[in-house]
């Protein structure tokens, strides 16, 4: 049996007998493994002795989560420039469906341009939930994170600035790329964020800018719902989102993390 070191890459995936497998990622090999996310984040790994290509398989969304919770508004600069203003008490909310998640290497489809002219990316941290929790401290927040990865909040701007609520504007099937892989052990509070369009960098930050830190989104976020394992909390994004158009090419990158790359169609 294998155990999660401090800092590991879990990626998940669909083989040639399209049955769908974690594993642990060391160099351009997985290290396949027999366990579903539930025995991961109790390090009940169970490997099998298979050893693969990463490039030979078919990169899924890291999790299946229960819900996608996402935090806006959490960094001053994208506030501003999408309309709202950064909170030092208590963050903007709003859910994405499991309908809008799609893996790195996957297409984010436009809506037609009856529903929106104007679709745009947000490069964010996502932290994902290792421990079910309810009412969490604030200083006990880190201990229910199993690890952290890429999140790109795909926003139907004109949307979001005219609907009462951000569902709409925020739920379009492919609107919530996620991975490639999660990795552990990381601290999220120093992490830079950078996001490219086509080679040219839109977005540069780093989750110390933000004004809410994510052990309080944990906890805030946990009097209201209870946190199970696998879920997804999407940290907010820096300033610098932009519209994107058919044939774009949109790269989300985090430092000790890795590149989640999406295509727009």
């Amino acid at each position: 049996m294998l155990v999660i070191q401090k800092t590991q890459t879990i990626v998940r995936y669909q083989n040639d007998d399209d049955k769908i497998y974690y594993g642990i990622v060391e160099g351009d090999e997985i290290l396949q493994l027999s366990s579903n996310f539930s025995e991961i984040v109790n390090n009940e790994l169970n490997y099998d002795g298979v050893r693969i290509k990463y490039g030979d398989v078919k990169i899924l969304e890291p999790v299946v989560p229960s819900k996608v919770v996402n935090f806006g508004w959490t960094y001053a600069g994208h506030a501003k420039e999408t309309g709202g203003q950064a909170n030092l008490s208590e963050p903007f909310l709003f859910l994405k469906p499991t309908s809008s998640l799609i893996p790195d290497g996957g297409d984010i489809i436009l809506p037609s341009s009856e529903l929106t002219q104007q679709v745009e990316m947000e490069g964010e941290v996502a932290i994902v939930i290792g421990k079910r929790g309810k009412n969490i401290k604030e200083e006990d927040a880190l201990d229910h994170v199993f690890g952290c990865t890429i999140f790109n909040d795909v926003t139907a701007r004109d949307l979001t600035k005219t609907d009462p609520q951000f569902t709409r504007g925020k739920g379009f099937d492919t609107f919530g790329p996620l991975g490639p892989w999660i990795v552990t052990g990381i601290d999220p509070s120093n992490l830079r964020i950078v996001t490219t369009l086509n080679g040219k960098v839109v977005q540069d930050g780093n989750t110390n800018q933000m004004s809410l830190s994510i052990p309080f989104l944990i906890s805030w976020i946990s009097q209201v719902m209870t946190l199970e394992p696998g879920d997804v909390l999407a940290t907010g994004s820096p300033s610098g989102s932009c519209p994107m158009k058919s044939g774009d090419i949109v790269t989300v990158e985090v430092k000790s993390i890795g590149k989640l790359t999406n295509y727009v169609k």
